[in-house]
């Protein structure tokens, strides 16, 4: 095995090695990380072989949910993509001992608040194979050790990639800065979950299950990102052609990732002419519809269900709604605090959605595929953290970082 299953020395290794890390110069640390670029790219036909077998492992196991594959899958040019965003982050600003403030007080002590790096840091993630290198990219430039633990469904493309970034910092002497955990277990979980004092932070990245049993069961201070329900709201003074657009792009673009579109809230005045317009362009794009409205026999449990739908995959939910008011009521019941967006001509409730909205990404005439930590100038990303205290909204380097003030005196006792 790549990586022995000794959480003891798992964690001693990943402490050792954030202390190394915070010794790093911000050249040294760019350095290494355009390697680790360098390497993927060299390796790609090794990636794209192992990333095969996960494909064909998904499509032999989940005949029914093909739309999965997409989050599983590696080509060439989403290598390409992945060694230039970590270009992206070598480009980025380090905030590492970045001075916060400074200060003399009244006493003749100088307090200084710097940036440090959290430290350890642990990963629970489905299905992205991409995320094993974002995450690990993003935690070594913030100065933290990390520890990987990915889907069973894309096993072979993350340890390939987790072995590739290894291999770079092994002769920089930070061998354990990213750690794998292999062939992951049920019982591996646990292990993280109650790893309180080892680890200084987990942070769940896959579904409203994996989030909400995390988040329930864990010792280790956590942060969330990755579930959604995402609505766009089209209100009355929408332009069609502005509307259709943006739905589209949100819903099509890639329907697996979290700030895909779930659910089209449409003002009831506009509604019969905005369907008739909108419904021929999503059947083009192959885009199935379910229509509450069409359902006289649901149930009240069953609609409620339906609106909490996040699909991951082509289908969407159009809904006919009074007004802003309404469409307002409806986000705060079913949203998850990901993405949402308003497409109106009107500034006073385009106002009023982006001040009651909450929600980690809020949208005026926009689509929501842009809540990506790359689209915010913010280079790769974690995932979108969808609650408040610590990060919200794409979770980065700056996030990554936490302060220690910093006091020096001159045989300073206080009275």
């Amino acid at each position: 095995m790549f990586f022995m299953r000794n959480f003891t020395e798992i964690f001693d290794n990943a402490k050792s090695a954030s202390r190394k890390m915070a010794k790093l110069s911000t050249t040294e640390k760019n350095e290494i990380l355009l390697k680790v670029a360098e390497k993927l790219v060299e390796n790609s036909d090794a990636i794209l072989e192992e990333n095969k077998k996960d494909i064909h492992n998904f499509e032999k196991n989940n005949t029914e949910n093909v739309n999965m594959i997409d989050r599983l899958l590696l080509t060439k040019d989403r290598i390409l993509g992945i060694a230039n965003e970590i270009k992206n982050v070598v480009k980025l600003h380090d905030f590492v001992g970045e001075e916060i403030s400074s200060q003399k007080m009244d006493s003749g002590l100088i307090i200084k608040k710097i940036r440090v790096p959290l430290g350890v840091i642990a990963m629970i993630y489905e299905s992205r194979p991409n995320v094993t290198i974002d995450a690990g990219v993003l935690a070594f430039k913030s100065g933290n050790a990390i520890i990987l633990k990915g889907g069973k469904e894309a096993e072979f493309s993350n340890q390939v990639l987790a072995k590739i970034f290894q291999e770079v910092l092994t002769v920089y002497g930070l061998k354990y800065a990213v750690q794998l955990i292999e062939n992951a277990t049920r019982e591996d979980t646990a292990e993280l979950l109650k790893a309180k004092g080892k680890i200084d932070l987990l942070i769940p990245r896959g579904g409203k299950g994996l989030i909400k049993f995390v988040s329930e069961n864990s010792l280790v201070p956590v942060i969330e990102t990755g579930a959604s329900v995402v609505h766009t709201f089209i209100d009355e003074s929408a332009d069609f052609e502005m509307a259709k657009n943006i739905i589209i792009n949100e819903k099509t673009r890639r329907v697996s990732v979290c700030n895909a579109l779930d659910t089209v809230l449409i003002h009831a005045n506009i509604a019969d002419k905005f369907l008739e317009y909108l419904i021929p362009e999503l059947e083009k794009v192959n885009v199935k519809i379910n229509r509450p409205s069409e359902l006289s026999e649901i149930t009240v449990e069953a609609l409620d269900e339906l609106f909490a739908t996040e699909y991951l995959s082509s289908t969407i939910t159009l809904h006919i709604v009074d007004g802003i008011e309404e469409a307002l009521q409806h986000i705060q019941t079913y949203s998850l605090g990901h993405s949402e967006s308003i497409v109106t001509e009107n500034l006073e409730n385009a106002d009023k959605f982006l001040q009651e909205v909450d929600a980690a990404c809020v949208y005026h005439n926009a689509s929501t595929a842009f809540s990506d930590g790359a689209q915010f100038g913010l280079g790769a990303e974690i995932g979108i953290s969808t609650q408040k205290l610590h990060a919200r909204g794409p979770f980065a380097l700056e996030a990554l970082t936490s302060t220690k003030y910093i006091i020096v005196g001159n045989g300073n006792i206080r009275k």
